[in-house]
């Protein structure tokens, strides 16, 4: 039998996939005033919902050549998903060569797991397309499943992601309805609390190292509590000793 709760959340889901697939590039977002140092700097923004990572880089070049009527070279130091939020580093003229440094450090997430079903995205990006059950689902499989992620392991990206595959990028294969063939990656997750459980949804927090996909570990989660399960919020509390509660906040325009 499944869960009427479960079923209103698909029915519902469909009409929310296609909002958000309207709202994620029609977002519009405004910088505060910054003081940069062209030459080299490192900046931290707390990503807002709905914003890419192209995104926040383009917004970031736009000012500094508005403000210092400059062309610089700028990066990121790690994609961060459209439906995500949190720490984003942004890299500025010689700091661009320190992209890889601050790429490979240690991250925190905190977020929610939908319970009982999938979308081909693993999160809210894509609409619901199967429903599993949670009735033999108890808390103290959640906490033991939880602690089996713990260590290093091998995890296959979703294939929606920025991944490249024979030099493409796998979420462009996904999208011509292609399946990519994903190679696994190795990651470590150092810590992983569950902090709420009201199911359907289970709240956690997450400290793992470069390249884990969080959308991934939702997958499989879902798959060692014989379910299936998606991620519904998202938000990458800190990048090494880079957190949140220090980052540059950015607005929706007219907020």
């Amino acid at each position: 039998m499944v869960c009427p709760l479960l079923q209103y959340h698909r029915s519902n889901r469909i009409n929310l996939f296609f909002m958000l697939k309207k709202m994620i590039h029609d977002a519009r977002f405004e910088l505060p005033e910054l003081n940069i140092n062209i030459e080299g700097d490192v900046l931290v923004f707390d990503k807002p919902y709905q914003c890419t990572s192209f995104d926040l880089v383009e917004k970031v070049k736009k000012y500094i050549r508005r403000k210092y009527q400059q062309k610089v070279k700028v990066g990121h130091a790690g994609t961060l998903d459209p439906l995500a939020t949190g720490v984003m580093i942004i890299c500025v003229g010689s700091f661009t060569k320190k992209i890889e440094q601050y790429q490979a450090q240690e991250k925190e997430y905190t977020g929610t797991f939908m319970l009982g079903a999938t979308t081909p995205s693993f999160d809210l990006e894509k609409p619901v397309n199967e429903i599993f059950p949670i009735e033999h689902i108890t808390e103290k499989q959640i906490y033991d499943v939880a602690k089996s992620f713990i260590g290093t392991q091998e995890q296959i990206p979703p294939n929606f992601s920025a991944v490249k595959v024979d030099g493409k990028r796998a979420y462009l294969l996904a999208r011509e309805g292609k399946v990519p063939e994903i190679k696994p990656k190795t990651i470590t997750i150092s810590e992983f609390e569950i902090t709420q459980i009201a199911l359907p949804e289970v709240d956690f927090r997450i400290v793992c190292s470069k390249g884990t996909y969080i959308r991934s570990l939702a997958r499989d989660f879902g798959q060692r509590l014989n379910s299936g399960t998606h991620l519904t919020a998202l938000r990458r509390t800190r990048i090494g000793e880079f957190t949140v509660e220090e980052a540059v906040s950015v607005t929706r325009r007219g907020e």
